[in-house]
């Protein structure tokens, strides 16, 4: 009898440290400050075509604090489906490289037609960076030629090109406007 006891006893200590150990860690997460997250249901057809719900939480990080300008998302509202449905790119993305000196541009093609404005090396691109007053072009190597791809685009394989920025004017953190014909990728973020 006093096993039994002594069990239920050790039973009653362990449930009670774990609702106290689940209240603590709800109670922190809905505390935390720097660490917002959003629920968000999805539901999906199970094998016997009932409907389930599955519930995920998605925490994003907390915003930079200090010098840099922090910009979270790299479009604003539908520019992202914009140049995947028009332009057929995906995955614009813009950055820094050699200390400052070129800046990089780059795109993932999803369809070779639409984005065939892109590689047209008849074209002259141009990167402008209104806060600072500059227009940056595509230097010409003299044995290498343009620094960009100018092959025929293909499905799924990410393209390039170069702009110098000798003097440095264009800075991480700065919102830049890239142009190629009629291609206008605005407000990108330096990375």
């Amino acid at each position: 009898m006093s096993w039994e006891k002594n069990l239920s006893r050790k039973f009653l200590h362990w449930v009670t440290f774990l609702a106290i150990s689940l209240f603590g860690l709800q109670a922190a997460s809905q505390n935390s400050p720097t660490k917002p997250s959003s629920t968000v249901q999805t539901t999906k057809p199970s094998s016997t075509d009932q409907t389930a719900q599955t519930t995920s939480t998605a925490t994003t990080a907390p915003a930079k604090q200090g010098g840099h300008r922090y910009h979270p998302d790299r479009f604003a509202g539908r520019a992202g489906t914009y140049y995947r449905l028009i332009w057929g790119v995906d995955g614009l993305s813009v950055k820094s490289a050699e200390a400052g000196q070129v800046i990089r541009f780059t795109y993932e093609v999803l369809d070779p037609a639409k984005a065939a404005t892109l590689n047209d090396k008849k074209i002259e691109p141009t990167l402008v960076d209104e806060g600072a007053h500059v227009k940056l072009v595509v230097p010409q190597m003299d044995k290498v030629g343009k620094l960009r791809n100018t092959n025929t685009p293909e499905a799924g394989k990410s393209y390039w090109m170069l702009f110098s920025n000798k003097g440095g004017y264009v800075k991480r953190g700065d919102r830049v406007n890239v142009v190629i014909g009629k291609f206008h990728a605005d407000g990108l973020v330096v990375d």
